[in-house]
């Protein structure tokens, strides 16, 4: 018997534990693609040629942001593939756990330079800046702070 009270062999576990990783990284997808899919609109926005270098500095930054976390989000089931059926599973989950680790980190930056633009934009830079900031610390918050303090209670 594990130390959660479960009663499963390795290989289970591995099998469970992959399963969950692929359902929170369909969460993730969708967020992704949204975001990805409004930055890609922007250049054909009227107001777009507006922008100063400023914004489409940070615009061209969230482009790639969103892109990288787009990957980092895919590479886990890539390494499924490349790795399936080579009794690796652990391995796999092992990275994929990982890899969404450092996709929730870009992702939160996707979502603050988003909300930096968007304000930038409509009210103005300092605007922008306290938004970006404001999302910041309530990811960092519901993200990091919150979980760990529900582990440690755990």
């Amino acid at each position: 018997m594990q130390s959660d009270g479960r009663s499963e062999s390795p290989a289970e576990r591995a099998d469970r534990n992959w399963n969950e990783l692929l359902q929170e990284l369909r969460v993730m997808q969708t967020g992704v693609q949204i975001l990805t899919g409004f930055l890609l609109t922007l250049p054909f926005q009227a107001r777009f040629a507006q922008l100063d270098d400023y914004q489409r500095t940070v615009y061209l930054v969230l482009v790639v942001t969103s892109v990288a976390a787009t990957a980092l989000i895919v590479a886990p089931v890539s390494v499924h593939r490349a790795l399936f059926r080579k009794q690796m599973k652990r391995h796999i989950v092992t990275l994929g756990d990982a890899l969404t680790r450092i996709a929730l980190g870009v992702l939160a930056l996707v979502m603050t330079g988003a909300a930096l633009l968007v304000f930038d934009v409509v009210v103005g830079r300092t605007a922008g800046i306290v938004a970006g900031a404001c999302v910041l610390v309530v990811l960092a918050i519901v993200w990091v702070v919150l979980p760990e303090v529900l582990r440690r209670r755990g």
